[in-house]
């Protein structure tokens, strides 16, 4: 049987075979590790929720992409997803100019080692900026635009969430990236397919836009996300939910 990350952690030995975890570590890691699977994902489906309220055209496209794959009758399920590009799309940009978090976690070197021109001595603690990458003009034309169409493939290929080539961090990335990152990815995934698949959005009557300014300190939208959704999807598929 395939061992999952609970199995790897109980069965850590020393070299004298005794556990390197106590329950009371093992609690903590998995614990952590769930926060941050429902902390980044929210903060990236609100974010892009805002930004195309404001650009009623990649909702209205995101929509229409939803329709042909999943149509109306029935909720969106995760054999869906791969069929999805668009709607990654969206979330792959919210993740690139709205990380939940303005660095990665650090990371110590271990020896010498140059790393994209860069020297960096053994010993040295390591901090990328997640806006600084995903926000460079150096790698992305209108780096401040949310313009999901930057992600799709020219070959149809799937969109992934991560970019192994560190033009911007949504999970972290290398070995010690993020241990849930395929649960983080499908969680985001699914929770925006349906959102959009399930409702029309639209601003509130009295607010003529999403105001998308960031908080002070953090990275978080300054105001909750406020909008006006309506059903736009038969009765009998919202209560499939309650089922």
């Amino acid at each position: 049987m395939e061992e999952d990350i609970l199995d790897v952690l109980i069965n850590l030995k020393d070299s004298k075979g005794a556990p390197l975890l106590t329950i009371e570590e093992i609690k903590a890691l998995i614990v952590e590790i769930m926060i941050a699977t429902v902390d980044n994902p929210s903060n990236a489906i609100e974010w892009a929720l805002a930004e195309m309220i404001n650009q009623p055209e990649i909702l209205k496209r995101a929509s229409e992409e939803l329709d042909i794959v999943v149509g109306r009758d029935r909720l969106v399920q995760e054999s869906d997803l791969t069929y999805l590009k668009y709607v990654k799309a969206c979330a792959r940009e919210a993740f690139r100019i709205h990380p939940i978090a303005p660095f990665n976690v650090p990371h110590v070197s271990m020896e010498d080692a140059t790393v994209g021109g860069y020297f960096i001595p053994k010993g040295s603690h390591v901090l990328l900026s997640r806006p600084g990458l995903g926000r460079n003009p150096r790698i992305w034309e209108e780096p401040l635009k949310f313009k999901p169409e930057r992600h799709l493939k020219d070959d149809g290929s799937d969109v992934v969430l991560t970019d192994s080539n560190l033009r911007m961090l949504s999970f972290s990335t290398g070995r010690r990236g993020c241990a849930g990152v395929l649960l983080g990815s499908t969680m985001t995934t699914m929770l925006l397919a349906r959102l959009i698949h399930g409702f029309t959005w639209n601003a509130p009557p009295d607010v003529p836009n999403i105001d998308l300014t960031e908080s002070e300190g953090d990275l978080l939208l300054a105001k909750p996300l406020l909008a006006l959704a309506k059903p736009r999807l038969s009765e009998h598929v919202y209560q499939q939910l309650g089922n």
